[in-house]
């Protein structure tokens, strides 16, 4: 064939493009804008153009253009096609990298300055509720037990702030198993092992120890289950006082005794001291002698060792082993429990939940405090027993000028003037036994 069919006539149909129409060319290229077309089809009378010389071209596709007259199909079509690329595609119109339609909007870049900002804010709130529910819960755990307003006649309050901390040989809480364990025996009631008084003030802390067979006068007190007036009950040891009425009268006999006023009182039994230790995990200690004690069960060696609940209590307790029983156990007393609060302030302990909650249980439930006594107080006292060792504090025992009847008779003169200086807050000079 050499011509093209006139079968139609342009006269007869619309010339619009799509609807029938025999002309060659639509009626414009706005119509489909991004479609190029190839060259006309020969009209009628005209010859055919050589095979592949005058085929009329697909359409090509080239953004924002219409037809491409002259284009060949190598190129026709734009290249997203040509690449294997196709509209939606990575890159494309609609992908990820471009610019998005209708259809295939642009995901929005994430705004890490509002991820942060409210990554924070949870995180802070999340510290709050467990920072305030921690407090009420250790809060509630506390034994104020000890009224020290039944406390008669006491000393004007100085500077600084003075706990008095008392061992007790408490087996409450303890079964026939746990006593023999740890050697603690089964006497009735309790009386106290270990009687401290620690200072905190603006010139450091000082840890001075009162041994439990110090000789002293007990006075005149209001009894703390009658509220009647009785005494006094004249010269005994020291830990006869708490044996007879308990925390108060052994406060009473202290500020009798000294003339330092007492304002806080911090006691925990054996249970509570061995569970202690071993909620954190044992204590750390460097021992410059080896010892025994049947009494106590103690059996240890010379050097650095890891003292777990039981070895810690023996250790504490231990008296018959030393020449100087009550003031060598009172100088232990005051090393261990130093180390004690450096092992609880470790990371390893405070950033642990696993550790620091158990040892925070097992020290509140077995402590018995006064009714005043804050968790503040508490951790006050904390930090100030550890702080005795470490550069800024002070540990000692009460100065000793002789004994009477077995029993140990402080030095008025020095005690009179570490009095004065913990009544003022003032750098402690006086050195104890």
């Amino acid at each position: 064939m050499n011509e093209w069919p006139d079968g139609r006539s342009d006269d007869n149909r619309s010339n619009r493009y799509g609807r029938g129409s025999a002309g060659a060319q639509p009626e414009n290229a706005r119509v489909m804008r991004q479609v190029r077309r190839g060259p006309s089809a020969p009209g009628p009378g005209q010859g055919a153009p050589p095979y592949g010389a005058g085929v009329p071209r697909q359409p090509s596709y080239v953004d924002g253009q219409g037809y491409d007259e002259g284009q060949g199909y190598d190129n026709g079509y734009d290249s997203g096609y040509n690449t294997g690329q196709v509209y939606g595609s990575p890159g494309g119109p609609g992908g990820p990298q471009g610019p998005g339609d209708g259809a295939h909007p642009r995901r929005p870049a994430p705004n890490w300055r509002k991820r942060i900002k409210w990554t924070a804010i949870t995180l802070v709130t999340v510290l709050v509720v467990v920072s305030v529910g921690t407090y009420f819960w250790a809060d509630s755990k506390l034994h104020r037990d000890v009224d020290l307003s039944k406390v008669i006649d006491r000393p004007e309050t100085g500077s600084g702030t003075n706990y008095l901390i008392v061992g007790s040989d408490s087996r409450a809480g303890l079964t026939a198993a746990d006593k023999k364990k740890l050697h603690t025996g089964s006497a009735e009631g309790k009386r106290t092992d270990s009687m401290m008084i620690l200072h905190t003030g603006s010139n450091g802390s000082t840890l001075l120890s009162l041994p439990r067979d110090s000789n002293v006068t007990i006075p005149k007190f209001q009894g703390s289950e009658s509220g009647k007036i009785k005494g006094p009950l004249g010269q005994n040891k020291l830990n006869a006082a708490y044996a007879y009425d308990g925390p108060t009268l052994l406060v009473r006999t202290i500020e009798y005794n000294t003339g330092l006023h007492i304002d806080h009182y911090v006691e925990i039994g054996f249970a509570g001291f061995a569970g202690i230790v071993d909620a954190v995990g044992g204590v750390d200690m460097t021992l410059d002698q080896g010892f025994k004690d049947k009494y106590s069960g103690a059996d240890f060696k010379a050097g650095k060792q890891t003292l777990n609940g039981e070895q810690a209590l023996a250790f504490v307790r231990t008296r018959h082993a030393f020449a100087a029983s009550d003031l060598q156990r009172t100088k232990n007393q005051q090393k261990f429990l130093s180390a004690l609060a450096h092992q609880v302030a470790t990371p390893g302990t405070v950033l642990n939940p696993f550790k620091l909650y158990p040892t925070m249980g097992a020290g509140l439930d077995s402590l018995v405090v006064d009714k005043d006594m804050s968790l503040w107080d508490l951790a006050d006292m904390f930090w100030a027993m550890k702080g005795v060792t470490g550069g800024d504090g002070k540990s000692m025992n009460m100065p000793i000028s002789g004994s009477v009847g077995g029993n140990l008779v402080w030095d008025k003169a020095k005690m009179k003037t570490l009095v004065n200086e913990l009544k003022n807050d003032e750098p402690v000079t006086v050195s104890g036994n």
